[in-house]
């Protein structure tokens, strides 16, 4: 899948959820269940274990869902996330040859950033969406809006403090997509031997981007 058509996809579906997990086997259930309410986008954190092997895995056994990288510090971990299936690569702050090793690759790179002076820099360095984070630690939507005024041509992607409840006002300040973390990514439920209650939620979710984009076109 080329980069155009990876960025397209994240669009359409609205949601990248944040996938964190203890082991490669529920990282696995938990994006089963994501994907079995439709949401098709997917970021492996690094900090889950064997995270390259969760990767790989889903790469081979599920081509329908849109995997990324996430929490990718450098470019060495970029590049062997991206040679094991990853489309898309996400970091928590700004790494230039991060952004750099993407390009290479032809791969989109979501690289994190805060302010407007690193949101800038970002951009112009050849970030494909920029990352607002912890959106929520600055003021959550309106936080996102007074930057959008400004930039409008910059792409957004905010991530913490996304929840049901927010969603709809991430979006109508400008929201490329949102970045979801455990609202959605509910380790708990899973824990419970309740994925349902995930797969529910990634329909809520899925429903607020629907109609949210329905009325927008």
């Amino acid at each position: 899948m080329k980069k155009a058509e990876v960025l397209k996809k994240m669009q359409e579906i609205g949601l990248v959820p944040v996938l964190r997990a203890e082991s490669v086997e529920k990282a696995l259930a938990l994006a089963e269940a994501i994907a079995a309410g439709g949401v098709t986008v997917l970021e492996i954190t690094m900090t889950v274990p064997g995270a390259i092997q969760v990767m790989r895995k889903l790469s081979e056994q599920r081509p329908d869902i849109l995997i990324g990288a996430g929490t990718v510090l450098d470019p060495e971990t970029a590049r062997a996330c991206i040679l094991e299936g990853a489309k898309f690569v996400v970091s928590p702050a700004l790494n230039l040859k991060t952004i750099e090793m993407c390009q290479r690759y032809s791969i989109a790179a979501l690289p994190g950033s805060l302010t407007p002076t690193e949101i800038v820099t970002a951009w112009q360095a050849g970030a494909d969406v920029v990352k607002v984070f912890p959106a929520s630690a600055m003021g959550g939507a309106k936080y996102l809006s007074s930057l959008k005024a400004p930039l409008p041509q910059v792409e957004m992607i905010p991530t913490g403090g996304v929840s049901l409840a927010t969603a709809r006002d991430f979006l109508e300040a400008g929201a490329f997509a949102l970045g979801v973390g455990a609202d959605l990514v509910n380790t708990k439920a899973m824990a419970e031997g309740k994925p349902e209650i995930v797969t529910e939620s990634a329909k809520k979710y899925l429903a607020i981007v629907k109609e949210f984009q329905e009325k927008a076109s």
